[in-house]
């Protein structure tokens, strides 16, 4: 009897819990109707950038919102819009962001030039910190008073011939 009442609670607890996961688990999408349709909105989806994820296509990503803007390609092309229409469209709406490819206009200049922009800059800054004309305090003569200081802790500092 005892050991009743234990599994008593243990397979009402494992039944919810079954039964709360496949409450949860969503139905499968059904196949696509038309694959022609279906090859142009993800080429489309390829080419437009989630507005959520980080560097991800609508293709590749699976945001919610990712899956609402590939539904409104298919439906804009389902319409009869073209692929161009389809991408004027979304950058009306989102700007240029959303494409994975901007243009090179005078808005997206900063972005395609901005990493030469940075490497010419870095690498003058590291010219002049390590090309000439840098003065280094190393490179500075010793007073007197630091070139004794030296020499007694060159005098006092064990040698290798001594020790030997």
């Amino acid at each position: 009897m005892t050991l009743q009442r234990w599994l008593r609670p243990w397979l009402i607890a494992t039944l919810m819990a079954v039964s709360a996961s496949t409450a949860i688990a969503a139905e499968a999408l059904p196949a696509a109707a038309d694959p022609a349709l279906e090859e142009r909105v993800n080429h489309l989806a390829a080419e437009l950038r989630c507005l959520v994820c980080q560097n991800q296509s609508l293709a590749d990503s699976h945001a919610e919102l990712a899956i609402d803007l590939k539904n409104q390609v298919r439906e804009q092309l389902r319409a009869g819009r073209s692929e161009q229409d389809v991408i004027n469209y979304m950058t009306e709406r989102y700007g240029d962001f959303v494409l994975y490819r901007p243009p090179l206009k005078a808005t997206t200049v900063l972005l395609w030039g901005g990493p030469l922009l940075l490497l010419l800059l870095g690498a003058i800054v590291l010219w002049r910190h390590l090309g000439r004309g840098a003065v280094r305090e190393t490179d500075a003569p010793l007073d007197a008073e630091a070139a004794q200081r030296a020499a007694a802790l060159l005098d006092d500092a064990p040698s290798p011939a001594r020790d030997a």
